[in-house]
């Protein structure tokens, strides 16, 4: 374990107009309208194992299969050729917002263009959930282009917060020895 200072970056967006869109690429956006908790797991350790998202990694399949089968949880997934290329997270908020819960592409799919235009489908989405705020955080050890992705496309910081966290030497990886992306 190591301890390491990580930033937290909250970002909103307040209206549809703010959208700034990214130039279309060969993605192909479908909703993962079933609940599949093993699609679910593979998604969010694909794209996420690189960046030391951990929170999820414990939970059972109930947990999942109870999780994405909210009626305020939709999920979409972004598709190259037929595979898999990356995927975002929208949740309905009780203060009526939506929020971009997770969001990423596979390593071989980053610095493509398909993060941008994935993300343009993300906002354009969530705002199909909300009259009122989309937001999303992110932070230091997530994808070292996250931030300024979320920002060229119309997101604007409204906080930010530093707190310590007890994190592996490496982020877990989708399984032991997977390929990392060179940052």
């Amino acid at each position: 374990m190591a301890r390491l200072e990580v930033t937290t970056t909250y970002l909103e967006m307040l209206s549809v107009e703010q959208i700034v869109p990214a130039a279309p690429t060969d993605l192909t956006v479908m909703e993962a309208a079933v609940p599949c908790p093993e699609f679910q797991r593979f998604l969010y350790t694909a794209v996420g194992g690189s960046w030391y998202w951990l929170d999820r990694l414990r939970w059972t399949y109930k947990q999942w299969l109870d999780h994405i089968s909210q009626d305020t949880v939709r999920i979409w997934v972004g598709y190259v050729q037929g595979a898999p290329a990356g995927y975002f997270e929208l949740s309905q908020q009780s203060d009526e917002s939506a929020k971009i819960e997770y969001f990423g592409l596979l390593p071989q799919f980053i610095g493509q263009g398909h993060g941008g235009y994935l993300l343009t489908q993300a906002l354009k989405t969530a705002w199909e959930l909300t009259s009122k705020r989309v937001w999303v955080h992110t932070n230091s050890i997530d994808g070292p282009h996250a931030l300024k992705n979320y920002q060229a496309r119309g997101l604007v910081i409204y906080d930010q917060q530093r707190a310590m966290f007890d994190l592996p030497k490496s982020p877990p990886g989708p399984w032991s020895g997977a390929r990392r992306p060179k940052p």
